[in-house]
């Protein structure tokens, strides 16, 4: 239905955007891997996967098309919806998750919160295939830094709306950031944390 949007960043945030289209807000949940490509932009274009299911509507963006079509492979798999494809893409850059698959690392795959070894032995078996073809180089972003406080609340908001319990995610974070000693990107912690949750 929706190819992509473009327009202005009215809000910001590691899970989800609003663009200014004309005078109407898009909300539109993204990957972190698009936030840290996304985040110092004024204006964007948001190659966009729109989900329908019963009741629920919700637009998805990418950065690029190639991010959106490894999306789009994901969900493909039985037992692997939008929620969860997007977790893939948050923990993992895409290229990372393209290697994985091709190197049959079940491991990476299943680090990803709510994937377990059957569903990364699924996703190995039906993918490799396809992402063989697809190029490796999909990863980038720039890291800007930022006050540690300022980090630490926007990780730790961007983790309950992954659904992460927010004590959790707390104490995650903290023994992340005393480990770090501070020099760490949002979305780095935010990647440390998912694994560690």
């Amino acid at each position: 239905m929706f190819a992509y949007v473009k327009g202005k960043l009215a809000y910001k945030d590691p899970t989800f955007v609003i663009i200014d289209i004309q005078g109407v807000g898009y909300e539109i949940k993204i990957s972190l891997n698009t936030y840290s490509k996304i985040k110092d932009e004024e204006q964007c274009k948001l190659f966009t996967y729109f989900h329908v299911k019963e009741d629920i509507q919700v637009l998805y963006g990418f950065a690029d098309e190639a991010e959106k079509k490894l999306f789009t492979l994901l969900i493909s798999i039985s037992g692997i919806g939008p929620s969860i494809g997007l977790m893939f893409l948050s923990s993992l850059s895409p290229s990372e998750i393209i290697n994985a698959i091709a190197t049959e690392n079940v491991a990476t795959i299943q680090g990803v919160k709510g994937v377990g070894a059957k569903t990364a032995q699924r996703v190995i078996l039906e993918l490799k295939d396809k992402v063989g073809k697809e190029s490796a180089d999909m990863a980038g972003g720039n890291i800007t830094s930022s006050s540690i406080n300022t980090i630490r609340n926007e990780a730790l908001a961007a983790l309950v709306t992954l659904g992460i319990n927010k004590a959790a995610a707390q104490k995650s974070i903290d023994k992340i950031l005393k480990n770090s000693e501070g020099q760490i990107s949002l979305e780095e912690l935010i990647k440390l944390a998912l694994k560690a949750a």
